[in-house]
């Protein structure tokens, strides 16, 4: 699949790559799609959520009223959790949500949002460049040349890049990872995937 190459104007150059059939060109598999971005998510939570139970409440023991007689209901201790400041029934406690998914599922998953990306045309492989300097406005006159400032963009490297990383920073909708860390969630979030030259190939050699 043959893709042009454009500079950090926005202009095609005379240049072209050819993306892999086996990554950019396959028929894309949803329900790994899913598993893999639920394995991500599900990653991402703390599970630090708690809440006090009945045997955790702070108060006294002592029996409130006496078994029989009252015309109540019976009663335990203040404790009870039908009363209020009493202790929460099966309440939250600190659990870890992440689960196993193989490696392969996780690869599939990659491969076929790369090529759905490739198949509705939201790649962009630009030259490779660099910043001298952190700058945000460097990075914001590139997304403008591609008129993507107010689209979700992700900018794929090679290696990494410290002055194009804080140029894009304080940008919301911009983000920049290297080709190792690129996973299906970051893929599917972006309305533009722009791909460095070099790192075609370090995508290429990670799936």
């Amino acid at each position: 699949m043959k893709v042009s190459v454009y500079n950090t104007e926005g202009k095609e150059t005379s240049k072209s790559v050819s993306l892999s059939k086996d990554i950019f060109g396959i028929e894309p598999n949803e329900h790994a799609i899913y598993l893999d971005v639920k394995h991500y998510l599900a990653a991402q939570r703390q599970g630090t959520h708690k809440s006090k139970e009945r045997g955790e409440i702070t108060g006294s023991r002592r029996k409130i009223r006496k078994q029989k007689g009252s015309g109540a209901a019976r009663v335990g201790d203040i404790k009870n959790p039908l009363f209020r400041g009493g202790g929460r029934v099966f309440g939250p406690r600190p659990r870890n949500y992440e689960f196993k998914l193989n490696k392969k599922v996780k690869t599939l998953a990659r491969k076929s949002v790369l090529s759905q990306m490739a198949k509705d045309k939201n790649i962009i492989v630009l030259e490779d460049f660099s910043f001298d300097t952190p700058k945000t406005k460097s990075y914001t006159d590139i997304l403008s040349n591609f008129d993507l400032l107010d689209n979700k963009t992700v900018l794929v490297l090679a290696e990494s890049n410290k002055n194009i990383f804080l140029s894009s920073r304080n940008l919301k909708k911009a983000k920049v990872v290297l080709a190792s860390e690129l996973n299906t969630y970051t893929v599917m979030n972006a309305n533009k995937l722009m791909v460095m030259e070099s790192s075609i190939n370090e995508i290429e050699k990670n799936f």
